[in-house]
């Protein structure tokens, strides 16, 4: 199931942010925060695929992530959805916008 949609530029400016459960504000920045923190650090040659941070859920989420030109496309989801199948779900949504 997935439980977010992040999307920010390389400044880490959010352009679009949906949560799909509900997560007071500021616990939603915090989230916004770490995750940029989490996916900018990484090199362009590892996997896309994260374990989750402490304050979405923990171990049983995944982050899953796209990075096109100035833009990251991250979705957090739970441990039953298929990785490979959220990189494609990403790459359509990508093309929709």
């Amino acid at each position: 199931m997935i439980k977010a949609i992040l999307v920010f530029n390389n400044s880490a400016k959010p352009r679009l942010i949906k949560f799909f459960e509900h997560y007071p504000e500021e616990i939603q920045q915090q989230i916004v925060r770490e995750t940029y923190q989490l996916v900018s650090k990484r090199d362009e040659n590892v996997c896309n695929f994260l374990e989750g941070g402490s304050l979405i859920g923990g171990n049983d989420y995944r982050l899953i992530y796209r990075h096109y030109a100035t833009l990251y496309f991250i979705f957090c989801v739970d441990s039953s959805e298929s990785e490979l199948g959220i990189l494609d779900l990403i790459q359509v949504f990508v093309e929709t916008l």
